[in-house]
């Protein structure tokens, strides 16, 4: 069978539409990624880009933010992707708008939700409707120093490496099954903010890693365990090999 200008050269006329129907049928549907952001979202960044470059079997369909000043919009914006705000202020209660930003997220047909920044605290109903679709990043290597401060509280109780995780979100405040984690020394003359830059960068690795092992179907979750059904390894060590830097051979983005 030969493919001529768009044409399938060797079949009767009536016969290769149905030829594309069929195959069409057996392309692999594009998966929906919504990001939530609530600031200048530099995660989402990371994740719209690394979907581009590496050829997904998903797309970054849209960027919700809970805040219109949020500068990640206008970056998702430029680059031709959906953007909407629901903004809590405007809702008497979480349920509220819990329900309307579910709402959002079922407009764009959203299979796998990617919190980067997002700085609401979501209710048990939204993560149950979203279980197992709903996932975020954390500066800190869970389960310790849950919460906020985490690179103050890491310095200060004397620890020698902190990192970040990817997790599956559930009811329990940054406690979610762990998908994967980033470590980084801690250093002597380290302070809040060199740390938590360190730590970003690594951030920037691993949260798209994450997003593509999901989209691709490549995680298994029993219980509170996590592994990549192919063993890749679910450890990002700093710093990054020379190869990885360059996209050579070793590279385990």
């Amino acid at each position: 069978m030969v493919r001529q200008k768009g044409a399938i050269v060797g079949l009767p006329p009536d016969k290769a539409p149905d030829i594309r129907k069929r195959a069409d049928t057996l392309r692999p549907r594009m998966k929906n990624i919504v990001i939530l952001i609530s600031g200048r979202g530099s995660n989402m960044e990371a994740i719209v880009r690394r979907c581009a470059a590496e050829g997904w079997p998903a797309r970054v369909a849209a960027v919700l933010s809970n805040r219109a000043d949020a500068a990640g919009l206008a970056f998702a914006r430029e680059r031709g992707i959906a953007t909407a705000v629901v903004d809590h202020r405007a809702f008497a209660s979480r349920e509220a708008f819990d329900a309307a930003l579910a709402q959002a997220l079922d407009g764009f047909a959203s299979d796998f939700v990617a919190l980067a920044g997002f700085m609401r605290i979501l209710g048990p109903a939204f993560v149950q409707r979203f279980d197992g679709r709903l996932v975020n990043i954390h500066p800190s290597l869970l389960p310790a120093f849950s919460g906020l401060h985490t690179h103050r509280r890491a310095i200060e109780a004397g620890c020698k490496v902190a990192g970040a995780s990817v997790h599956f979100v559930t009811g329990d405040l940054d406690h979610g099954p762990i998908i994967a984690q980033a470590l980084v020394p801690v250093l002597p003359d380290d302070t809040e903010q060199t740390l938590a830059a360190r730590v970003l960068e690594q951030e920037h690795r691993l949260y798209p890693r994450a997003i593509r092992w999901l989209v691709e179907d490549a995680l298994e979750r029993c219980g509170g365990r996590v592994t990549h059904r192919r063993g890749e390894s679910q450890l990002l060590c700093w710093p990054a090999s020379a190869a990885e830097a360059v996209g050579g051979p070793g590279r385990s983005e």
